[in-house]
């Protein structure tokens, strides 16, 4: 099994905790951060340009994407070049489409071609890709955020989606494939073998790294022992 230095897919902290990006960012494996408005809500996030003010020294030169808030494309597109100027290692996170479903591809192509990083969000399907592809000839790097985790919650499997998004974007330079939102440590393993550039990690599951080819006995007994010990802690009798 390989170890956490042998891959080479890149791993980015998914996150809008404070203590959680001091304690991670300067690890070897973190290759950059994301963060969204849900995250930034969970974590108390009231004021926006202070989170950037104080998120940005911890990043340091390492890509960070920042999103947009606005439901309205003109609004979007002028927030999105705001949040550029905060630093040459910006991506602006620009939803696929906004809430009433109509695409955000024109503002994506007129973003890209004035030289504005963006990490398209909140994908979910190969014929998203395809249409990106198509109208969108960026000129600044570009993520493609595909929410692999999310695909998985309806039952269907995100592998062959993940690898056909992969293979449309052979062609499209400048251009890296995300594997968003996943759900336990294997999705890293899974996001490298599909072709995935970056694969987005919370906190929690950065925690299971020392289990990378743990020995499944001894993984057996201490689950054995952990059942024990609670039952003891805890004053169970029968």
């Amino acid at each position: 099994m390989k170890t956490i230095k042998d891959l080479k897919i890149k791993i980015f902290l998914d996150g809008a905790g404070i203590e959680d990006i001091k304690k991670m960012s300067g690890l070897d494996y973190i290759k950059g951060f994301t963060t969204n408005p849900t995250l930034m809500k969970k974590a108390g996030v009231a004021n926006y340009e202070k989170f950037l003010s104080d998120i940005l020294p911890l990043a340091k030169e390492k890509p960070i994407s920042f999103e947009v808030i606005s439901d309205d494309f003109n609004e979007m597109k002028a927030q999105a070049v705001k949040l550029s100027e905060f630093g040459d290692n910006v991506f602006v996170k620009i939803p696929i489409t906004n809430t009433k479903g109509y695409s955000s591809l024109s503002i994506i192509n007129d973003l890209t071609q004035s030289g504005v990083k963006v990490n398209v969000t909140a994908m979910m399907n190969p014929r998203q890709v395809q249409d990106l592809i198509r109208t969108v000839s960026p000129k600044a790097p570009m993520i493609l955020s595909i929410f692999a985790g999310r695909i998985a919650d309806t039952g269907i499997d995100p592998v062959p989606i993940m690898r056909e998004c992969h293979s449309l974007l052979k062609s499209f330079k400048n251009a890296e494939l995300l594997w968003a939102s996943p759900r336990e440590l294997l999705n890293i393993f899974q996001a490298e073998g599909a072709g995935c550039d970056i694969i987005t990690v919370p906190p929690e599951i950065l925690a299971k790294l020392n289990l990378i080819g743990y020995d499944l006995n001894n993984y057996s007994l201490d689950t054995v022992k952990q059942f024990y010990n609670d039952a003891v802690s805890s004053g169970l009798a029968l």
